[in-house]
């Protein structure tokens, strides 16, 4: 199985190898187009500023390649800014576009809250939703966060409550999204990995 990382310059990638190696799976990292033709699973880290962030997927020439996996229905994961990526923009960068699978925008947490939210919270997973990704996850397991913007999607599986309500898990045919980081979650999110790993089988 052909595991992608997509390496925009920026990003988790070392925690997100580390993570997958100790589930057995190896994966490559992918800077240009070409590894992403012939992929079986791809998975966008993604931390820091979401203005950086696109404009080194436009540099490196991987939006439109992003766009025609998902297209392809090629198993897909989006990890924090990864999963952002998704909507058409963000609070964050008001002229940096997003992929625009999902509508909309990303909006920042409430001032009200500590930012950024950073450490272990609880998911609440939506009742009467299944999902594949949180199989044999306890419906109120706790992950690890670290952003201070998010997202609402018809998608989502399950939430998380921190000032407001957002995504905090999205899955919509092969595409999927979390945002938490998984590779630092525990057990947790090696369930989470191996789940989406068992997708591209």
């Amino acid at each position: 199985m052909s595991v992608v990382l997509v390496d925009y310059g920026a990003g988790n990638l070392p925690s997100v190898e580390g993570a997958l190696r100790r589930l057995g799976v190896p994966s490559r990292r992918c800077s240009t187009p070409e590894p992403l033709a012939d992929a079986d699973a791809v998975i966008l880290p993604g931390v820091g500023h979401f203005s950086p962030f696109a404009a080194a997927l436009d540099r490196r020439g991987l939006r439109q390649p992003l766009l025609d996996a998902i297209a392809r229905e090629v198993p897909f994961l989006g990890i924090c800014l990864g999963l952002q990526a998704l909507w058409e923009g963000s609070e964050e960068a008001p002229m940096a576009r997003g992929l625009g699978v999902l509508p909309g925008r990303i909006a920042a947490l409430p001032a009200g809250v500590k930012l950024p939210h950073m450490g272990w919270n609880r998911l609440r997973q939506l009742s009467g939703r299944t999902s594949r990704l949180l199989e044999g996850v306890a419906p109120d397991a706790y992950v690890y966060f670290a952003h201070s913007f998010a997202g609402s999607a018809d998608g989502a599986v399950a939430v998380c409550d921190y000032g407001t309500t957002f995504t905090a898990v999205f899955e919509r045919g092969a595409l999927f999204g979390v945002q938490f980081h998984p590779e630092k979650s525990g057990a947790v999110g090696s369930v989470v990995l191996r789940n989406f790993l068992e997708t591209a089988r």
